[in-house]
């Protein structure tokens, strides 16, 4: 639920005085929440969007996955889903009646259940669901609290984005794009329970405004400062070719315009490192600050549940808000 382009008019509407509604002191939350008592609050996010699959079942699948993630992303259990649906007349109903049994199926995965929606006509497609679940208020994980000496674990690898402009083009074909597609499909839901589990400073999953706009919108929510380890980024297959022949998503430039002037070390960046940083992901991972006397056991709590998380950098004291790269 981080803002998009339009923060900047969200940022000037009033805000709400309601004590009960935790989320307004958490900068940048990945999701709204609401205590309704004090060991019950309500977490809910909404996201939805074009598809970046020709399969109708798989896009539902990762439209699912991907509206369910900010709610993994707080250590919330997700409770029920809204579908949300714009599609064109032109289309068959049966490629809706598709999306909708595979974002059914992984809503089910995550063990909430569909309780209905909303569809509106439009010229293109695009899916996603309205997530409602539980949490604990004393157990939440959000984007503050990142501390100097904590280590960054980051549990998919990079490039959903930069394939997806490829596939667009017709450059690489679906089956090229089959660990992506695997990963995009996965539920962040493991990660969070072996992050409740094993206890972490603070979480955001990657998405939209790719590595480096989530990073440091974790940086600015803790006021700490962050360092990203270029060698350590995993990437899918066939990313860095795709970038390097210019198949760059249009939500990259954004990102860049708006985070990377907080880069310390921007102008040292070779191109291809900023494609990387800048992509954003759809149904990316979890991006965790543990401490390093907890990161053995949050790595095995993870590959114990089939995640394979790797570190991409470290949360520092120097430069609160802003982020370097080595």
């Amino acid at each position: 639920m981080a803002p998009g382009p339009l923060a900047q008019v969200l940022c000037q509407l009033p805000t709400s005085n309601d004590p009960n509604l935790l989320s307004r002191a958490i900068p940048n939350a990945d999701a709204g929440i609401y205590r309704l008592r004090d060991d019950c609050a309500l977490v809910q996010s909404v996201d939805f969007f074009t598809p970046m699959v020709d399969d109708p079942a798989t896009f539902g699948r990762i439209a699912a996955a991907n509206a369910l993630s900010d709610l993994f992303a707080m250590g919330a259990r997700p409770l029920t889903a809204l579908n949300v649906v714009a599609f064109p007349k032109c289309l068959d109903r049966e490629v809706l009646v598709e999306i909708l049994k595979g974002g059914q199926e992984k809503v089910g995965e995550a063990g909430a259940v569909i309780v209905g929606g909303h569809t509106i006509e439009d010229d293109e497609p695009k899916y996603g669901l309205a997530v409602t679940g539980l949490a604990d208020p004393a157990k939440l994980v959000s984007t503050v609290g990142a501390r100097p000496g904590d280590v960054l674990l980051l549990t998919k690898p990079l490039g959903t984005g930069i394939l997806a402009t490829a596939l667009k083009g017709e450059v690489l074909t679906e089956d090229d794009l089959r660990d992506a597609i695997r990963s995009m499909e996965t539920l962040n839901q493991a990660a969070g329970e072996a992050m409740l589990e094993v206890g972490v400073h603070a979480c955001t999953d990657i998405t939209g405004f790719g590595l480096l706009g989530h990073a440091l919108e974790m940086a600015e929510a803790s006021q700490a400062g962050i360092v990203i380890t270029a060698g350590s980024l995993q990437v899918f297959p066939q990313v860095l070719d795709m970038a390097n022949i210019g198949l760059v998503p249009a939500g990259s430039y954004f990102n860049r315009e708006h985070y990377l002037s907080r880069v310390v070390n921007r102008d040292e960046l070779p191109p291809e490192l900023v494609d990387i940083l800048a992509d954003p992901q759809t149904s990316g991972g979890l991006l965790m600050a543990v401490p390093p006397e907890r990161l053995e056991a949050l790595t095995t709590a993870l590959c114990r549940r089939g995640v394979n998380p790797f570190t991409v950098g470290r949360v520092t004291d120097e430069h609160p808000g802003r982020l370097s790269v080595n």
